[in-house]
């Protein structure tokens, strides 16, 4: 009976809290994206629907019963995109660290940099993507196989303008670059500039699908950038790309990550 009595006092507590929960991974899952928005917009109809059934107002109550009807079937066309890369992104961890010791990632950072670096000064554009937990065997696939160790000669080499592999982009796969001259998905993201060129779409595209992590030099303007979680993450110099990588790839990042990151 005692036992009986403590859930029922107990249960709504852990009903509550469960609700809770889930209602804030549903935020996360959605956040940076255009349904973000119209997610808090469902959240204020729902809380006036609850009102309506507290004060008895049976039209409208009617009215918004038949409206959640509709818009379910709504969301799910006109969302498909952004919950399609929510589900591919559901579960996963950023494990790189996992099976690399610190100081090999630091070097790995260390060779991409000088990299970066030297093919900004050339204005010789590169798109480098460093896989996570996300395996990126399907961009693999579409590219040219190398297997070997990552060092700032090698990508050089491989984004000179004579070599035939400088166009698409390069993939790494903890120490060692898997291959070249692959194809990476370009952003759907309807909010972009119309100046901004395929390099920067492909890398963008690459991160709101997988959790990879993106490094970039124009070769307009020779800038470094970083993308990562469908978002570009400026870089304003060495020490900035080096903090920058390090945080993403030492460290939990999720759709909080940049917040983390030194200015």
């Amino acid at each position: 009976m005692m036992n009986f009595l403590f859930w029922s006092t107990l249960k709504p507590f852990c009903e509550i809290f469960l609700l809770w929960f889930v209602f804030y991974r549903i935020l996360v899952f959605f956040q940076g994206t255009r349904a973000f928005q119209v997610l808090k917009g469902i959240t204020y109809l729902v809380i006036l629907f609850l009102i309506t059934q507290l004060l008895g107002f049976d039209s409208l109550n009617w009215l918004l019963t038949k409206f959640f009807a509709i818009w379910i079937i709504a969301i799910v066309i006109l969302f498909q995109q952004e919950l399609r890369q929510g589900l591919a992104r559901l579960g996963q961890g950023h494990l790189f660290n996992i099976f690399l010791e610190e100081s090999e990632v630091v070097a790995i950072i260390d060779e991409l940099g000088q990299a970066a670096a030297k093919l900004s000064e050339q204005k010789t554009g590169c798109l480098i993507a460093i896989e996570r937990e996300a395996k990126l065997k399907t961009y693999i696939d579409s590219g040219i196989p190398i297997d070997g160790l990552v060092s700032s000669e090698i990508v050089q080499t491989i984004f000179r303008h004579d070599s035939p592999m400088h166009d698409g982009g390069l993939v790494i796969r903890g120490q060692r670059i898997l291959a070249a001259a692959c194809l990476f998905p370009l952003s759907e993201n309807q909010s972009l500039s119309k100046i901004i060129g395929t390099r920067h779409r492909a890398a963008l595209g690459l991160t709101e699908q997988t959790d990879a992590v993106v490094l970039m030099v124009s070769e307009e303007t020779g800038e470094i950038s970083v993308a990562c979680d469908g978002k570009f993450i400026p870089i304003t110099g060495p020490e900035r790309l080096q903090a920058v990588l390090k945080d993403l790839l030492f460290t939990h990042s999720g759709p909080h990550a940049q917040k983390n990151i030194p200015s």
